[in-house]
């Protein structure tokens, strides 16, 4: 069995490393900065000195870090992934990031004879837990095989889209559509509560017909319930819809809604709630209403 090095273990990465250790990969992450999560350790999780010896020690060396600045540092920074890979490795991105750097990144990795899959995922905190996280897969076909069965403890809908940085172009497209659902569900929400229904049977109503989605289902209880602890941070958010819109600029494409929604989340971010889940986007909404819901 190949062993898997883990290098993020947050909200997401913490999780996903869990269902790896569960179906009995080896698994070795890097401790310079903080100790692993003892729950991990208890479950087999080995912890080295540096990046470099990840991946020195795995066969396949998975990173799920917050921007691209850190995917950068991680693979390249002093005792970094690159300086410990050899011949026949697959390094693997689970972050999500820019799809320009990733190009970059997996052509210096190809360099040192390595391949190099970009692999976000969509789904957040539950779906992680869940192993049931949407897998979007940049990269060569025979890397991709090799990785999947690796892929299939983590997520259940995994598809090679393209080359490296398809998988990442696939993912700010994802978060285009999660975004503004979610600024739809809450001016929905918002508009049913002010005008005096019950936010929380507006919403079962609405799971029944059309409008019903998946966001709906998740969020819409989330602003319901007033429950904006992360899932999926707002400032995270924003760090994809900036990555559509730069894309947008660049492309010559117009994204109007995608804009507003990142503003929407600017004004969130402007009121100390940048750390909210992302269904905290409604409190921007209910700023502008002078109204919360369910509250008056």
């Amino acid at each position: 069995m190949q062993t898997i090095g883990f290098i993020g273990l947050g909200i997401m990465g913490a999780p996903m490393a869990g269902h790896l250790l569960d179906a009995g990969y080896p698994v070795v992450t890097s401790s310079h900065r903080k100790p692993p999560p003892a729950e991990l350790v208890a479950k087999g999780l080995r912890a080295v000195a540096s990046h470099r010896v990840v991946a020195q020690a795995c066969d396949i060396i998975i990173t799920m870090v917050p921007d691209t600045p850190q995917v950068e540092d991680v693979l390249f920074g002093e005792n970094g992934v690159a300086a410990g890979l050899s011949k026949g490795k697959i390094v693997i991105d689970m972050s999500s990031i820019s799809p320009i750097a990733t190009k970059e990144f997996a052509s210096k990795i190809n360099a040192l004879g390595c391949d190099y899959l970009d692999a976000p995922v969509s789904g957040g905190e539950v779906g992680a837990k869940a192993a049931s996280l949407t897998i979007m897969v940049g990269g060569e076909e025979k890397a991709f095989e090799r990785a999947k069965p690796v892929f299939e403890k983590m997520g259940k809908n995994i598809t090679l889209v393209g080359p490296n940085g398809v998988g990442q172009t696939t993912k700010v497209a994802n978060q285009i559509v999660v975004a503004l659902t979610i600024e739809a569900v809450a001016e929905a929400l918002v508009f049913a509560s002010k005008a005096g229904a019950d936010p929380a049977k507006v919403r079962q109503a609405l799971m029944g017909g059309l409008a019903a989605s998946r966001i709906l289902e998740v969020h819409g209880e989330r602003m319901v319930k007033r429950t904006f602890q992360p899932g999926f941070r707002i400032e995270l958010h924003q760090k994809d819809l900036n990555l559509a819109l730069e894309g947008a600029r660049a492309l010559g494409v117009a994204l109007p809604n995608t804009s507003t929604t990142q503003q929407l989340f600017n004004s969130c971010a402007a009121n100390v709630g940048g750390k909210d889940d992302h269904s905290g986007l409604v409190k921007a909404l209910e700023r502008m209403a002078g109204y919360e819901i369910g509250r008056g």
